[in-house]
C-alpha cells in the first residue's frame, strides 16, 4: 500500500543527468526508509494481534483498535502534516515526525496495559500522519528534475508497496522468534539511525506558503470520525439502541458537521468544499471510501481466521498472506497499461467487482478449510482487484481537480481509503460479532468470519453501482490519441 500526501512540489529546476548524485543517495535511503515504516506499519501488527490480545487480555472489540488507532490518527492528521511541512519546513517536520513515531513504537513495545498500547499506536499514527507527506517533497527537492528523480520517485514507491506488503511477513518472523513486542520495538533502533542521518545529510526547505494552517478541521474531522468508530464496535455489547451506542454515535455526527461548518468558514481550509463540486473528485472518494471500506478488513479477518481457527503461527499467516500481498502489487502495475486500453472508468468498475467475486468465495470459509481454497486463491483475487481499482480511480479523482489542487486531491483519495478502512472494519467486526454470540467455538468463530465477509461483498458491489452510475467516463491520454487518430484517418479517406 502506498500513501500520496497533500503536498506541494517544489519549484522546477534544469534536467540534471540521468544518475542520482552520490550525495543525494543519503537523502533519497532516509526518505524511503521513514515511508517503509510508515506504510509498514499499517500492517506488520495484524499477524501479532493473536499474541497481543492473549498477553494483554484485549477483547475483540479493543483487538481492532490495535488497527484502527493507527489508522484513524494516521489518515485523520495526513493533510494537516503536508500543510505543516510546507510552512515549518519539510526537514523539520520529517525529524518531529519521526521522532514521534519511534518514541511511540517505543512506548508500545514496552506497554503492560491494553490502554497503553492503543495511546502508542494513536501517536504512531499521528508521527506517520506528520512524517509521510515530508519524505515525498525531502526526496523531490534532493535530486533535480528529470531522469534522475524518475528513478528516484520510482524507488520511493516501490519501497512503500514493498512496505505494505512485506508486512505480514516480517511481523510472523519477529512474533514467532521473540514476541509481539518487536514488531514495534523494531521501529526504535532503525528511526534512530534515520534520525542521525536525517540530521546530518537533509537540507531545510519549504514552499513559502507562511499561512496558518487549520488544526481545528485536522482535530474535529479525526475526533468525529473516531468517536462514530467507537459508537460502531459498542453495538457488539450494547446493542444499536442503548446510550453508550447512541451517544458517540450521534457525538461523531455532530463532531463531523462542525468540521463541514469550520471547512466552509476559515480562510484557509484543510479540505476546500469546493473540491467535492467536481463530479470527478467526489465519485472517486466516495469510491475509494466503500473499496476501501471492505478491502482494508479483509487483512485482519484473514490473519485472525489462519491462526485463530486453521492453527497457523504468526510466521505461517505471514507467510501464507505473501501472495496476496504480491497481488495488490502487481495488480497496481498492472492497472495503467490495462487502462490505456480500457479507460479509468472501465477498469474500476471491473477492478471492485473481481475484489466482491474474491470476497464472495472468501465467504464460504470453514473450520478445515485448505490453504489454497480458504486464503490463497480468494486472497489473491481480492487484491489483484483491489490494486487495479485503485489506480484508476486515483486518476480520476486528480484529472478532475485544478492544478493547484492536485496534490490536496492525492492525499483525500488515500485519506477517504484509510478512514473507510477503519470504520469498515469497526462495522464487520460488529457483524462478525453479532453472528458469533461470544461463542469461542471454531465452527461459531468461522461462521462470524463468513458473515463479515459476505457483508463486505455486498458493499463493494453497491460500489460498482455507484461507480457505474457516477464517475465519469474518462479516457487516458494515449486513448484519446488513439482515437483522434483514426478520426483523422477516416477524414482523409
Amino acid at each position: 500500500m502506498t500513501f500520496m500526501s497533500d503536498v506541494t512540489a517544489p519549484a522546477p529546476v534544469p534536467p540534471a543527468a540521468s544518475r542520482i548524485r552520490p550525495g543525494a543517495w543519503a537523502v533519497v535511503l532516509a526518505a524511503c526508509t521513514g515511508q517503509f515504516l510508515v506504510v509498514l506499519d499499517v500492517s506488520v501488527v495484524n499477524v501479532a494481534l493473536p499474541s497481543m490480545q492473549a498477553d494483554l487480555g484485549l477483547s475483540h472489540g479493543a483487538l481492532q483498535w490495535v488497527v484502527n488507532a493507527y489508522s484513524i490518527a494516521f489518515a485523520g492528521f495526513m493533510l494537516l502534516g503536508g500543510r505543516a511541512a510546507d510552512i515549518y519546513g519539510r526537514k523539520r517536520m520529517f525529524l518531529v515526525g519521526l521522532g514521534v513515531f519511534t518514541a511511540a513504537s517505543l512506548a508500545g513495545g514496552l506497554a503492560q496495559e491494553g490502554w497503553q498500547l492503543l495511546a502508542a499506536r494513536g501517536a504512531q499514527g499521528l508521527g506517520a500522519a506528520v512524517l509521510a507527506p515530508a519524505t515525498l517533497t525531502i526526496l523531490t527537492a534532493a535530486v533535480p528534475e528529470g531522469p534522475a528523480r524518475t528513478k528516484a520517485i520510482a524507488t520511493w514507491m516501490a519501497v512503500g508497496a514493498g512496505g505494505g506488503a512485506a508486512g505480514g511477513l516480517i511481523g510472523g518472523v519477529l512474533t514467532d522468534a521473540f514476541s509481539w513486542r518487536w514488531v514495534l520495538l523494531i521501529n526504535v533502533p532503525v528511526g534512530a539511525l534515520v534520525l542521525a542521518a536525517a540530521a546530518l545529510w537533509i537540507t531545510e526547505g519549504r514552499a513559502g506558503d507562511r499561512r496558518r494552517i487549520d488544526l481545528l478541521g485536522a482535530v474535529l474531522v479525526t475526533a468525529g470520525l473516531a468517536t462514530a468508530a467507537y459508537g460502531i464496535v459498542q453495538t457488539e455489547a450494547e446493542g444499536w439502541t442503548a446510550a453508550a451506542t447512541l451517544v458517540p454515535l450521534l457525538s461523531g455526527v455532530v463532531l463531523l458537521a462542525a468540521f463541514v461548518l469550520v471547512e466552509a468558514r476559515t480562510p484557509v481550509p484543510l479540505i476546500p468544499l469546493r473540491v467535492f463540486g467536481v463530479r470527478a473528485v467526489s465519485s472517486a472518494n466516495v469510491s475509494m471510501f466503500l473499496m476501501g471500506s471492505a478491502t482494508f478488513s479483509m487483512w485482519y479477518f484473514m490473519t485472525v481466521y489462519a491462526q485463530n481457527v486453521l492453527g497457523y503461527s504468526p510466521l505461517q499467516a505471514g507467510l501464507a498472506l505473501m501472495p496476496t500481498s504480491a497481488a495488490v502489487i502487481i495488480g497496481s502495475k498492472a492497472a495503467p497499461r490495462i487502462m490505456g486500453r480500457t479507460g479509468a472508468k472501465s477498469l474500476a468498475v471491473g477492478g471492485v467487482l473481481i475484489t466482491a467475486a474474491g470476497f464472495g468465495w472468501q465467504s464460504t470459509m470453514g473450520v478445515d478449510g485448505s490453504y489454497l481454497t480458504a486464503i490463497m486463491f480468494p486472497g489473491v483475487l481480492m487484491m489483484a482487484g483491489a490494486g487495479l481499482a485503485s489506480t484508476p480511480l486515483a486518476t480520476l479523482a486528480t484529472s478532475g481537480a485544478a492544478a493547484g489542487d492536485a496534490g490536496l486531491v492525492s492525499g483525500l483519495v488515500n485519506t477517504s481509503r484509510t478512514m473507510g478502512g477503519a470504520l469498515g472494519l469497526a462495522v464487520l467486526s460488529t457483524v462478525a460479532a453479532a453472528r458469533t454470540a461470544g461463542s469461542a467455538d471454531p465452527a461459531e468463530v468461522t461462521a462470524g468470519y463468513a458473515a463479515a465477509f459476505r457483508t463486505a461483498c455486498g458493499v463493494l458491489l453497491v460500489g460498482a453501482l455507484v461507480m457505474l452510475a457516477w464517475l465519469p467516463n474518462h479516457r487516458t491520454p494515449r486513448v484519446r490519441q488513439e482515437q483522434a487518430a483514426k478520426v483523422k484517418t477516416q477524414e482523409r479517406v
